[in-house]
């Protein structure tokens, strides 16, 4: 799962993955759904909380 991406995604690989707008990337991240860091000003996300949020919505779901 998301084999090409590098371990540690940006605000635009997460729009990407998830096809999402910006907003709703940072809103995500700023309320602690998807794991993340501030680096220097600009949020980096460990490719594993993406693949545990996407594996809670996908319980969540069902």
């Amino acid at each position: 799962m998301l084999n090409k991406y590098p371990d540690v995604l940006t605000v635009d690989d997460i729009c990407k993955i998830l096809r999402i707008g910006r907003n709703s990337a940072y809103k995500l991240l700023q309320s602690g759904k998807i794991p993340s860091r501030r680096l220097r000003g600009k949020y980096i996300v460990p490719k594993a909380g993406v693949i545990v949020f996407l594996k809670n919505y996908e319980e969540k779901k069902a």
